[in-house]
């Protein structure tokens, strides 16, 4: 499987420079490229390999285009078939999609590479702490190996790319060989299955009435506005006006990479601790338009929470299983009955069978027994996970979000 090492990069200002103004003509290219695509006929829009023979009369059109790699341009316009790909694939599966978006000056951010001979890496840099890299019609540049960095002919794709905070990072995509295998159904024991309900009040509560705080990003949000209030008191693009935005930037990036060391250390723990993962399958753009709590959704960043989940699933040999969310909060546990309830009533009580507890924990079990179902475990008594629904309700268990931040572990 693909596996991605991301560093910081260190670019001199002439390099810099060089490829700022690249990866700028390739924004070009791409929108170029994208017009093209919704500009042709219905029943005869262009392939990647239709739109990669045009550049060269694009080049001669316009002599620009000829200036960057034209494989990272080749790179650009194949990027975009993906998008397209994956539109197509939401759009099969129900989800209202829209079309690629016209990329303005500063919007396309990175340069890619997915052929061996278009880069170089270099161990002498003169520091222990940096190795050297270098990129065809870019140069050399140094990256902070805080990490080892893998020889050039391990190396499957580099991309550059510039954040809005004015730093340039580094990803080295390689692939992972040795990846355990995911164990069998049937040698699955119950205590390693487990059940994600994904929640507001709390970040996620689990089939074993684990709860998880969501993080109190107050603080940054209350910096971030000011920054962004400042800025707006600005004249547009004046030297004040680009100080004053990466201020803002780095407010924004602060947020960012706090919920994204959460979400890892979350994830992680989840496919390190259990076998069996199931989690809900949840359409974010619509609940983000008409919830009033778009925002703490939003913080949540639950989309990113599963791609993070099912990716290291495959490096770790964990079964992760979406299921459709319909239901869950409604439906007994354990006799099935559906009972609406409105979001502030905290507390599952069937009116079927008696059963009673907490409605977050009552939907993690609902999921766990969906994801169980999906992957063919069902309920057969040589199945081993069949018993991964307890009777009983345990104990519940808070932890603080600072908690996993700081230790790592929820369960620390």
């Amino acid at each position: 499987m693909k596996h991605t090492l991301r560093f910081r990069a260190y670019l001199s200002d002439d390099v810099a420079s060089e490829a700022w103004r690249h990866i700028d003509i390739l924004r070009q290219i791409r929108n170029h490229a994208v017009r093209g695509y919704y500009n042709s006929d219905y029943n005869d829009k262009p392939s990647d390999y239709d739109q990669h023979s045009k550049l060269k009369d694009w080049t001669d059109q316009w002599p620009t285009f000829a200036d960057p790699s034209q494989h990272a341009a080749q790179q650009a316009i194949s990027q975009i078939h993906s998008d397209l790909e994956t539109l197509k694939e939401r759009r099969n599966e129900g989800y209202d999609v829209g079309r690629l978006q016209w990329q303005g000056n500063g919007e396309f951010r990175s340069v890619s590479y997915n052929q061996s001979r278009r880069w170089n890496v270099d161990y002498n840099a003169g520091d222990d702490r940096f190795v050297r890299l270098r990129l065809e019609k870019i140069g050399w540049f140094n990256i902070r190996a805080d990490r080892d960095v893998p020889p050039a002919e391990n190396i499957d794709e580099v991309i550059l790319k510039k954040e809005t905070t004015g730093e340039w990072y580094v990803s080295l995509v390689t692939t992972v060989e040795d990846t355990p295998e995911k164990p069998p159904l049937s040698e699955i024991e119950p205590e390693d299955c487990v059940g994600v309900d994904l929640g507001i009040t709390s970040y996620i509560h689990t089939s074993e009435n684990l709860s998880v705080d969501t993080l109190d990003l107050s603080e940054e949000y209350d910096r971030y506005a000011r920054e962004q209030r400042k800025l707006d008191r600005k004249e547009h693009g004046s030297a004040n006006w680009e100080k004053q935005r990466r201020k803002v930037a780095q407010a924004k990036r602060t947020i960012k990479r706090k919920v994204r060391d959460y979400q890892h250390k979350l994830t992680t723990w989840l496919v390190t601790e259990y076998d069996v993962v199931a989690v809900e399958d949840l359409d974010v753009k619509p609940m983000m338009e008409t919830s009033q709590n778009a925002k703490n959704k939003q913080d949540a960043a639950w989309s990113r929470f599963i791609e993070l989940l099912e990716y290291k699933a495959d490096l770790h040999g964990t079964h992760v299983e979406k299921v459709k969310p319909e239901g869950t909060t409604k439906e007994c546990a354990v006799c099935g009955v559906e009972t609406a309830k409105p979001i502030w009533v905290r507390e599952h009580s069937c009116p079927a069978c008696g059963h009673t507890e907490d409605r977050d924990l009552n939907a993690a079990k609902n999921i766990l027994y969906r994801g169980l179902t999906q992957l063919g475990a069902g309920r057969s008594e040589s199945t081993p996970v069949q018993t991964a629904l307890p009777t009983f309700t345990p104990r519940s268990e808070a932890v603080d979000a600072k908690r996993v931040v700081e230790a790592g572990s929820p369960g620390a």
